[in-house]
């Protein structure tokens, strides 16, 4: 199973919500098949960044190109190149379903997403969930995993996944963090949110850290960007 990748760029982008900026002056490069960490503590924008990457949030300022197509004016184009596996609470699996009926679910609403497709996504990540299982009984990085599969299962040119080490010690984090390298192994570029930075070596990793936001403001331009060597 494999999906083209797309790069995605930002310049300046922004979204502001009633109380201020969300995130502001955001820049950043991710060439296709790359990683990004978008890492920072909550209320950073970390999740709001991503769903504007989806082109699931509309931006207040800037400009995003996804592939060849420009937001916030090609705003259904980019929703159907970029997968989002999870950006709670807007996306995330249902936790009471057992995993054979959210892939049931994911066949249903998803053209082209197949049973077998699914089962490949399970094989390239490493997981191997029983049908039976609930999804809140499979932990975090189950349940993490899981999303990721159906979502790269859709083949989609760039996929979301936030909150990739919410709930796992630091001695589970590296093999999320692998899982999502064999993701970009299979094409598609992919847009993760974070505590924290993966654990190094993270080959071709685009890293953004967001400062955590005031209460009224974000001052522009406090958004870094450290882009880590492919050796």
């Amino acid at each position: 199973m494999t999906a083209a990748g797309v790069d995605v760029v930002a310049r300046g982008a922004s979204v502001r919500g009633r109380r201020g900026p969300v995130f502001e002056g955001v820049d950043l490069d991710v060439p296709a098949g790359g990683l990004l960490a978008a890492h920072g503590p909550a209320g950073s924008g970390r999740t709001s960044l991503l769903l504007a990457l989806a082109g699931r949030m509309r931006l207040s300022g800037g400009a995003v190109r996804v592939g060849g197509h420009v937001l916030p004016a090609a705003g259904g184009r980019v929703r159907r190149m970029v997968a989002v596996a999870r950006a709670a609470p807007a996306v995330d699996l249902e936790g009471r379903l057992r995993v054979r009926e959210v892939m049931a679910e994911r066949c249903l609403t998803s053209p082209g997403v197949t049973e077998r497709g699914i089962r490949e996504a399970f094989a390239t990540l490493g997981i191997a969930p029983r049908g039976t299982d609930l999804v809140e009984d499979l932990g975090p990085a189950g349940r993490l995993l899981l999303a990721t599969a159906l979502a790269l299962a859709e083949r989609p040119g760039a996929l979301v996944v936030d909150d990739v080490d919410e709930g796992l010690p630091p001695d589970a984090q590296e093999p999320v963090w692998q899982a999502l390298q064999r993701v970009r192994d299979h094409g598609p570029t992919v847009l993760a949110g974070c505590l924290h930075p993966p654990p190094p070596p993270t080959l071709g990793l685009v890293a953004l850290l967001l400062p955590r936001r005031s209460q009224d403001r974000l001052p522009a331009g406090t958004a870094t960007v450290r882009k880590d060597a492919d050796t």
